[in-house]
């Protein structure tokens, strides 16, 4: 089938490197790239069919140019400045979107400057053994006859994406926007598992936040935080391919490829609309084991009023039996001291009456504190 261009609106050159051959002028050493280079794969393509493979910057600008109708993609891995500058100057790429790709952590768009796409993308796998979701970033600039990734992390990897439409000469012959739509249908396709992932997550803490674990609030929080990256990794991507898919009948983009980028977008609005229930779930849980830390703090506040109160109790009755038993020691301590005049003691019923004085007062404080509820 022949090969549509990936068509964009004019928006004329302004702020874009000018386009100059390195090849003929030298820009970049003729010799291959010293070791070191941010070029991992390089591939010239013609009909859909690897024709060559490039070690090296000129050599694939050299051979993108020998014969009409070639497409080049070139594979950059934390690339240097001057190397996205040099292929700025080659392929006219806008000095603004060089500069992202420079300084990376760039939220997912879509940005077009002139006859070339810059496309940022955010990756996401899931990692079992941590429980925890990693994220990458991929750049790419497209045009009608290039294709440059740039990643400055080892995840997303495009070798698969590559192996897989040259496998396909015939989705490959579709140009440079068959090569966009594979990549964002391998991203997308990773976000299944980081989906799955969470989702199992979620079920764990739904069942843990009924075992009273006191790590629990940590973990919803840490997982709420990943679903929120989660979300902005993806959401972006809506208007990413509401973008893309704008110019299908304008610019007559090939049927075949509108209908992967339809998929895509179904996968995307799917992958969205789950992460939100995912949000709203941790919110819920969230709300239940507050309820349910009150409840047990409520519970421990009532066990230890219970304690105190039953606490308060054996102290009254310790107190009131102390103060019956003072009673007699009182008398006693009265009439044992060592005065010389003390008519009591040697009144006849001076001995009765102080046995029946320690008895009344003893009976008096036992009458009393037993009213009182303290005996």
């Amino acid at each position: 089938m022949p090969r549509r261009r990936l068509p964009l609106p004019s928006m004329g050159r302004r702020g874009m490197v000018p386009s100059r051959n390195l090849a003929l002028d030298g820009a970049i050493p003729s010799e291959p790239m010293a070791r070191g280079s941010s070029l991992i794969d390089s591939g010239v393509y013609e009909a859909g069919h690897r024709v060559d493979s490039p070690t090296d910057l000129v050599s694939t600008v050299r051979s993108l140019r020998q014969v009409a109708g070639r497409v080049a993609w070139m594979g950059l891995y934390r690339p240097a400045e001057e190397e996205l500058n040099s292929l700025a100057a080659e392929f006219g790429l806008h000095e603004l979107a060089v500069e992202d790709a420079v300084l990376a952590h760039q939220r997912p768009k879509l940005e077009r400057y002139g006859s070339t796409l810059f496309v940022v993308l955010r990756a996401a796998s899931y990692d079992d053994a941590s429980e925890k979701v990693e994220f990458g970033e991929l750049h790419l600039f497209i045009g009608h006859d290039f294709v440059i990734t740039v990643r400055h992390a080892e995840s997303p990897s495009i070798a698969p994406v590559r192996k897989r439409l040259e496998a396909d000469p015939e989705m490959l012959g579709r140009g440079t926007e068959a090569i966009l739509y594979a990549i964002l249908d391998t991203v997308v396709d990773g976000y299944g598992p980081v989906l799955r992932g969470l989702e199992n997550d979620i079920d764990e803490i739904e069942t843990q936040v009924f075992t009273g674990d006191p790590t629990v609030s940590r973990r919803i929080y840490e997982l709420s935080q990943e679903v929120v990256d989660f979300q902005r990794a993806v959401t972006p991507l809506s208007a990413i391919l509401a973008g893309l898919s704008g110019g299908f009948t304008k610019y007559r983009v090939d049927e075949e490829l509108q209908r992967y980028l339809r998929d895509v977008a179904d996968h995307v609005t799917v992958a969205i609309e789950r992460i939100e229930n995912y949000r709203n779930q941790l919110r819920d849980i969230l709300t239940v084991n507050a309820t349910l830390v009150g409840q047990r703090q409520n519970e421990e506040m009532r066990s230890l009023t219970e304690a105190s109160f039953a606490q308060s109790e054996e102290v009254k009755k310790i107190s009131s039996w102390a103060a019956i038993l003072f009673a007699p020691s009182l008398v006693g301590g009265i009439y044992g001291m060592n005065f010389t005049h003390m008519p009591e003691l040697d009144w006849r019923y001076g001995y009765p009456l102080a046995l029946a004085l320690m008895l009344g007062l003893s009976v008096t404080l036992f009458v009393i504190f037993k009213r009182r509820g303290w005996l």
